[in-house]
């Protein structure tokens, strides 16, 4: 981890992650625990969950695994609250990580389908949400929603994600609103193309495929997950506490050339 951050910076601090067990969720996971956290991540299978946990406790990191589906509520609850018992305090970090994607043309997508991205996304981050306010620091409590681009570019084979996305991104600012007079900060990051992770396997896995995307990118490079991290840290942290309400790219100028990019 960067310098920038001191060791033992979220030392005594509760961090709880969504969709938590992979990718770029638990590189974040990860993160808060190098700097002094405990960390509860959140997963739907058992066998990919424990792995997690087990990674994070060999870095020397205290972590608990809690296997919930954010569809339901009750599961989510019972999920946060178990973590706040294990931790003996409340949640001060919320990352509402857990998505779904898949690329399909809306003429080749079913109901179901869509319905399934925007029952994760959008239900599953107001679950996880509306279940850890009464379990989290008040003042001081940090909500962070791992958005995408696609929330304000339009992109083919993406509608589901691009409504999704709106929804997610337009639920936090409104948290934002709403539980800013009790100390609570809400706020969206927005990953672009980023290395090793499943979505990009996914929409560029092809060499000749991922060239093109860098080549297309302003800084012509896919991210790190380490460079999501790095930014979920600040924002949590002291540095940035008048910051509440927004939205942040980390994407390499994604968001700046338009939803063309996926139709190469």
């Amino acid at each position: 981890m960067s310098d920038v951050f001191k060791p033992g910076l979220y030392a005594g601090k509760n961090v709880f992650v969504t969709g938590g067990s992979s990718g770029i969720n638990l590189r974040i996971a990860e993160a808060f625990g190098e700097m002094g956290a405990k960390v509860a991540i959140n997963g739907r299978k058992v066998e990919k969950l424990e792995a997690a946990v087990a990674q994070l406790r060999a870095r020397g990191i205290t972590a608990e695994g809690y296997p919930a589906d954010v569809r339901d509520y009750a599961a989510v609850e019972g999920a946060i609250e178990a973590a706040v018992k294990a931790f003996g305090g409340p949640i001060d970090v919320l990352v509402c990580g857990a998505a779904g994607n898949f690329p399909a043309p809306v003429a080749m997508m079913s109901s179901n389908g869509f319905k399934a991205v925007m029952d994760i996304d959008v239900l599953g981050s107001f679950n996880a949400c509306r279940a850890v306010f009464e379990r989290m620091s008040k003042p001081g409590g940090v909500i962070i929603a791992i958005s995408a681009p696609q929330a304000q570019v339009p992109y083919p084979m993406q509608a589901h994600v691009c409504a999704a996305k709106a929804g997610v991104d337009m639920l936090m600012k409104t948290l934002a609103m709403e539980w800013g007079p009790v100390g609570v900060r809400v706020m969206s990051i927005w990953p672009g193309p980023i290395d090793d992770t499943e979505g990009m396997q996914r929409l560029a896995g092809d060499p000749d495929v991922k060239a093109k995307v860098e080549k297309a990118l302003p800084l012509q490079r896919f991210g790190t997950k380490d460079e999501v991290a790095q930014l979920a840290l600040f924002l949590a942290s002291p540095a940035a506490k008048y910051i509440t309400g927004s939205v942040h790219n980390v994407d390499g100028g994604m968001s700046l050339i338009g939803g063309n990019l996926l139709s190469m």
